[in-house]
C-alpha cells in the first residue's frame, strides 16, 4: 500500500532498495476518485483502479520466476500486460533491459503509461495497445530473451464474470487463451530465450490445457513450481519456465524439473519464510 512519506527510504523497518523516483511532484498530485497509487517494487509505484483489476500475488510470482531464471535478459516482452505490474516488477529487477508490453484494454494501457512515466522508465519501457495475436502488433522479426505472461485462466463460459470489464478480461479468455500465449511466445523467443508464465493446475483439465499448449507450440517445460497458498492445502497454480524445444538437446526435450511447492502462507496465515525472502528479492517488504 501507499507510504505517506514518499521520501522515507524505510517502510516498517524495511530499507527500500533500488532507484529513487525523481518526479516527487507527481506523487502528491490529486488522484481521480476511481484510482489509487500503490507501492510496487522498491520505490516504484503503480496506478490502479480501486474497483477494477489490481495486481496480485500471481503477478509478483510471474515477474520473480522469469527474472530469476533469465537474469541476463536484454530484451523482454510482457504479453497481456494489463496495468503493467508484471512488466514493471521485472523492469525494476532488470535495470539494463529494454521492454515491450502488449495490452488490449485501453484503460489498463492508460494506467500503465502513467506508472511508467512516474517510475522514470519510459525510455526503455514501450507499451503497445492491441491484441498480441494481431500480426501488426508484434513484427515477425522481433525477438526477446525473456517473455512473461500471466494469462486469463478460464474459458468465457466457465464461471461468473463479475461486474467490471477490466476484471473480466484479466480472469476470462476474452481475446486469447494459454495456447495463444504459448504460440506467440514460441514465435518471438530469441535463440535460447525463456518463456515464464503462471497457470492453474487444478482441476486436472487445466494442467492438460497448458501441457497441450506447450507441446503444440513446440515448447519444452524445463521447470515448473506448484504454488500452495496455505500450508496443508493442495497447490492450485503453478509457475512454468519453457524454452523452444529446438534450442535444447534432444534428450532434454521431454524432461521437466518439478520443483518443490512454493508455500505462500503458514497455517496461521503469516507469510511463509521462503515467500517473505522471495518478496525481498523483488523489492517488496517481507510482510503479508
Amino acid at each position: 500500500m501507499m507510504n505517506r512519506d514518499w521520501r522515507d527510504p524505510y517502510f516498517k523497518g524495511w530499507a527500500k532498495p533500488g532507484p529513487y523516483i525523481q518526479d516527487l511532484k507527481s506523487l502528491f498530485a490529486p488522484l481521480p476518485e476511481s484510482e489509487s497509487l500503490d507501492a510496487l517494487s522498491g520505490h516504484y509505484r503503480i496506478y490502479q483502479l480501486k474497483k477494477g483489476h489490481r495486481y496480485s500475488t500471481d503477478d509478483l510470482l510471474t515477474a520473480w520466476y522469469g527474472t530469476t531464471w533469465c537474469p541476463c535478459a536484454r530484451k523482454v516482452l510482457d504479453l497481456g500486460s494489463g496495468i503493467g505490474s508484471v512488466g514493471m516488477m521485472a523492469a525494476w529487477r532488470l535495470q539494463g533491459a529494454q521492454f515491450v508490453t502488449v495490452e488490449a484494454q485501453e484503460i489498463s494501457v492508460a494506467l500503465a503509461r502513467k506508472s511508467a512515466r512516474l517510475n522514470g522508465i519510459e525510455n526503455r519501457y514501450r507499451i503497445r495497445q492491441g491484441d498480441f495475436r494481431d500480426p501488426a502488433i508484434l513484427q515477425e522479426q522481433e525477438k526477446f530473451d525473456l517473455i512473461l505472461g500471466s494469462p486469463p485462466y478460464f474459458p468465457l463460459h466457465s464461471g461468473i464474470h463479475g461486474n467490471h470489464p477490466q476484471k473480466i478480461a484479466c480472469r476470462f479468455e476474452v481475446r486469447g487463451n494459454i495456447a495463444d500465449y504459448c504460440q506467440t511466445a514460441a514465435k518471438h523467443l530469441e535463440r535460447g530465450g525463456l518463456f515464464a508464465c503462471i497457470f492453474p493446475i487444478l482441476p486436472l483439465d487445466q494442467t492438460r490445457r497448458i501441457e497441450a499448449a506447450a507441446q503444440e507450440a513446440e515448447l519444452t517445460m524445463i521447470r515448473r513450481r506448484p504454488i500452495i497458498f496455505k500450508e496443508g492445502e493442495p497447490p492450485l497454480l503453478s509457475l512454468f519456465a519453457m524454452m523452444k524445444s529446438t534450442d535444447l538437446p534432444e534428450h532434454f526435450r521431454c524432461q521437466t524439473w518439478n520443483e518443490p511447492p512454493l508455500i505462500i502462507r503458514t497455517p496461521t496465515g503469516s507469510a511463509h519464510p521462503e515467500y517473505a525472502a522471495l518478496k525481498l528479492s523483488i523489492g517488496l517488504p517481507p510482510t503479508y
